[in-house]
């Protein structure tokens, strides 16, 4: 088995639904990836982690030594009625040694089946537009800076 093919495991959940552990690892690995790797220094943690409508996606994958699975990528969703009948998926990061073996893309694929047929915008890193598109999401406005950091919005309206 590849390690693209590797097992990854899914957990959904509100964070008050999640362990003490797993809080731990969800922030753990934000920190990682936004704080320290993109080098934002802004609060990563904020009231759309707890509010009861957020839905946290943890990918776990097994630890390579006998320890405990390692989470490898997260993104949250929130939004519908307190965001004007809109969805929205944020928070998408993935571990560095993890990157390219398709984790981020099944945690978007697993948000926006939970989704459903409500639209859905995004936040995207804008060197990120065209992994996106891949997933209907489309241009939906001009580009801006989140904490120095090039985006674009984008959205996913499905067509009836």
């Amino acid at each position: 088995m590849s390690e693209r093919d590797s097992p990854v495991r899914v957990v959904a959940s509100p964070l008050a639904g999640l362990g003490p552990l797993d809080v731990h690892a969800l922030y753990k690995l934000r920190v990682d990836v936004f704080v320290a790797e993109q080098d934002c220094p802004y609060a990563e943690i904020d009231e759309v982690d707890a509010d009861p409508g957020t839905t946290h996606l943890l990918a776990w994958a097994p630890s390579t030594d006998t320890g405990p699975d390692e989470l490898v990528a997260t993104l949250r969703v929130f939004g519908s009625e307190v965001h004007g009948g809109v969805m929205h998926l944020g928070r998408v990061c993935t571990a560095s040694g993890s990157r390219g073996r398709g984790i981020a893309g099944r945690l978007i694929r697993h948000g926006l089946e939970i989704c459903g047929d409500t639209p859905v915008e995004i936040g995207a890193q804008t060197h990120l537009e065209a992994w996106y598109e891949q997933f209907g999401f489309v241009r939906c406005g001009q580009d801006y800076l989140d904490e120095r950091i090039p985006h674009l919005p984008m959205r996913r309206d499905l067509l009836g």
